[in-house]
């Protein structure tokens, strides 16, 4: 049974999200770990009808068999945890590692005081950046400290090593996405943690070994919020035209659009080193593709995945054509596990 990493390969808002509650309805873990940064990245969960934003909890939350932790790594505001968990039902399945750091008040203060945070990169706000640099200094509080967490207290690395051993499923969902990684993205206009595969295994307490898969999930019109660099971004007004008018989960904002960018694509897939690869938003390329789930694409729909197989050097194995958790066309059986592995990553045919 796999331990399965779930990661964007852009700026975010990837629909990693969707991809990670598809393959928890398929999969049924019996665990599954919010890795990545903290409450100022969102994710979008559509499924029975409902719609579901989520900021600290895994998208696994519709699974009600599956055991949902926050990893020692991931950043915690207790009033947005505790909130999620009654909202979505959650309390008697939810595990907060001992060990993860809490988002005081005086760092949202001191971040939305930070010119360069809140001007220049235009962050969430979200208090991230401050509470890092306290757990660099050693200052920050973690949550075996916060008196409301005390019922959800866990050490996550057993549990999630405990079901590894006993061959369970184990799914780890990251955050942002990797052009918003500290060390390998936009400089300075990222988040101010790495977020990559390996750092969200990491985050959960797994080692590489304990990983069979990494989805790496990109956009068909990648998005960005806030500021920095954007190769590929359209005006307003064609995104606009492609029905690309969106806003970010957490901020409000609206979301800057672009077009496919390879050559970024190709460096995601290069440091993350996916055995599979998910590609959502494809109704957005062609629009009778919508809510698609078997069957061959549209013609359009198909000559922009085989574009995307073609220069990433890898096929793409889940293909996301609608909001809903269900709106995936599933390749995984086409190709045996791990077969990314014998491909010369990043290395397509098309430069």
């Amino acid at each position: 049974m796999p331990g399965t990493v779930i990661v964007g390969g852009q700026w975010g808002d990837e629909a990693k999200g969707k991809i990670s509650s598809y393959l928890a309805v398929r999969d049924e873990p019996a665990v599954a770990v919010r890795a990545g940064l903290g409450p100022g990245a969102g994710h979008t969960v559509v499924h029975a009808g409902r719609t579901m934003k989520l900021r600290q909890l895994p998208s696994a939350v519709i699974c009600p068999a599956t055991r949902l932790l926050l990893g020692a790594g991931v950043l915690i505001r207790p009033d947005v945890l505790l909130r999620e968990i009654e909202e979505f039902s959650a309390r008697s399945r939810v595990g907060v590692d001992f060990r993860a750091t809490v988002i005081d008040p005086e760092h949202v203060t001191a971040e939305a005081a930070d010119a360069v945070l809140s001007e220049r990169v235009r962050s969430t706000g979200s208090g991230h950046g401050p509470a890092l640099a306290a757990r660099a200094m050693r200052s920050a509080r973690r949550a075996e400290d916060i008196p409301e967490l005390a019922p959800y207290l866990t050490d996550t690395v057993r549990e999630a090593n405990d079901a590894v051993d006993a061959g369970d499923r184990v799914h780890v969902e990251g955050t942002n996405g990797f052009g918003l990684s500290v060390l390998y993205g936009t400089y300075p206009y990222t988040v101010g943690k790495d977020s990559t595969a390996s750092t969200a295994a990491a985050d959960a307490g797994l080692g590489p070994t304990a990983i069979d898969e990494v989805v790496l999930v990109f956009r068909a019109y990648p998005t960005r919020v806030g500021a920095g660099p954007f190769p590929t971004e359209m005006t307003e007004e064609e995104a606009e035209r492609l029905g690309i008018v969106e806003y970010g989960t957490v901020t409000g904002r609206r979301r800057r659009a672009g077009t496919f960018d390879l050559d970024q694509a190709r460096a995601a897939v290069r440091v993350n080193r996916p055995t599979r690869i998910a590609l959502t938003f494809l109704d957005h390329v062609d629009a009778s593709c919508r809510a698609v789930r078997t069957g061959a694409l549209p013609e359009a729909a198909a000559a922009f995945v085989a574009r995307i197989e073609d220069g990433l050097g890898l096929p793409v194995d889940l293909i996301g054509t609608g909001a809903g958790t269900a709106d995936v066309v599933d390749r995984w059986n086409d190709r045996p596990a791990g077969a990314a592995g014998n491909m010369a990553i990043g290395s397509g045919g098309e430069r």
